[in-house]
C-alpha cells in the first residue's frame, strides 16, 4: 500500500524536474481570506476552482476552510469540515494531491480519511494531536513557522523590529522545536516540509529578509522548504498595491524561491506563475555560450 507521504514526495519530485519547483495552488473556502475570501464558498465554485487548478498544472491543491489573515477568528472544526470536505473528496476523485490547510486535528483526520496526502499547518504545531493524526495516516506535514494565533496577530506586515535577533537563525530554531515535537508523535523526518511563514509574526523587512535568505534555509535543513509569498502584504515593499494587484511581485518571489532551491511555492495565480517558472527553467537548461550570444546579437544597420 502506498502511503500518502510517498504520493506527496513523488509529486514534489515531479514538479522539481518539470519546472524547478512544485506548485501548490490555493483554494480558500472562506468568507474572509485576505485576497479571495468569499470567492469559493459555494460548493460549485469550490469545485470549479479545483478544476481550474488541476487544468493549470497544480502539483498540490491546498484547500482550507479557515482564514489565516491577521485578526481572523478561529473557526470551529465542525464548520471547517462542513466547508471543505466535499471539495477535498472532489479533488481527490480527480487524482489531485491534496493538502488540507488546518491547525485542527479533527479537520485533518476527516480530510486525510477523504484522501488528502498532507496537512498544511500554519500554527507551528500549536496542538501536538495534529502530529499524531498525520503520523497515523502516513501523511506529509507542512509545518509553518508562526508565533501565536491569527486572532492575536498584529496587522499586515507589522511586527516589532526587536522581535528577532537573526531572523533566519531564530525561525530555524523555533521551527526545529516544533519539528521535534512532531517527531515525538511519530511523524517521520521524511514527512516534514518547512515553511518559514512569510508574513506570520514578521514585519515586511523580516519577511523579505527570510525570502532573500531562502538558500540558507535550504542548506540548513534536510527537509523540503515551501515558500508562500503570493499576494502577501510584505510584497508592497516594491510599491503599494491591493492583494489582487501583487501578481508581478508574487511571480518574482516564486522565481527567486525556485532559484534558491525551495521545493514548493504556494500561489494564487497558478497559470501565470507556472508560465514564468517554465520559461525560467527552459532558459536555465539551454547552452547559452559566447557563440550563441554572438549569433543572437543585433546586427548594426548600415546607412
Amino acid at each position: 500500500m502506498t502511503l500518502p507521504v510517498e504520493v506527496f514526495r513523488r509529486v514534489l519530485e515531479r514538479g522539481r524536474v518539470m519546472r524547478g519547483i512544485a506548485l501548490m495552488g490555493v483554494c480558500n473556502i472562506t468568507p474572509d481570506s485576505f485576497s479571495d475570501g468569499g470567492f469559493y464558498e459555494e460548493p460549485a465554485a469550490a469545485r470549479a476552482r479545483v478544476d481550474e487548478l488541476v487544468a493549470q498544472g497544480a502539483d498540490i491543491v491546498d484547500i482550507g476552510g479557515e482564514s489565516t489573515r491577521p485578526g481572523a477568528g478561529a473557526v470551529p472544526a465542525e464548520e471547517q469540515i462542513r466547508r471543505v470536505l466535499d471539495t477535498v473528496r472532489y479533488a481527490t476523485s480527480l487524482g489531485a494531491c491534496v493538502s488540507i490547510d488546518t491547525a485542527s486535528a479533527q479537520v485533518a483526520e476527516a480530510c486525510l480519511e477523504a484522501g488528502a496526502c498532507a496537512v498544511n499547518d500554519v500554527s507551528c504545531l500549536r496542538d501536538d494531536a495534529l502530529a499524531t493524526v498525520v503520523a497515523d495516516h502516513g501523511a506529509a506535514l507542512v509545518l509553518m513557522h508562526a508565533r501565536g494565533t491569527q486572532e492575536k496577530m498584529l496587522g499586515f506586515s507589522q511586527y516589532p523590529e526587536s522581535g528577532y535577533g537573526d531572523v533566519v537563525r531564530d525561525v530555524l530554531a523555533e521551527w526545529g522545536v516544533a519539528a521535534e515535537r512532531a517527531r515525538a508523535r511519530g511523524v517521520t523526518r521524511e514527512a516534514l516540509v518547512m515553511d518559514p511563514g512569510l508574513g506570520f509574526a514578521k514585519n515586511a523587512r523580516q519577511s523579505a529578509e527570510l525570502l532573500a535568505r531562502t538558500r540558507e534555509l535550504v542548506r540548513a535543513l534536510d527537509v523540503p522548504v515551501a515558500i508562500g509569498a503570493s499576494r502577501k502584504s510584505f510584497l508592497t515593499i516594491v510599491g503599494d498595491a491591493p492583494p489582487a494587484e501583487r501578481l508581478g511581485a508574487s511571480i518574482g518571489a516564486a522565481l527567486y524561491a525556485a532559484s534558491a532551491g525551495a521545493s514548493i511555492v504556494r500561489v494564487h495565480d497558478l497559470r501565470l506563475t507556472r508560465q514564468a517558472l517554465e520559461l525560467w527553467r527552459l532558459l536555465q537548461q539551454r547552452d547559452v555560450g559566447p557563440a550563441t550570444r554572438a549569433a543572437a546579437a543585433p546586427t548594426a544597420i548600415q546607412g
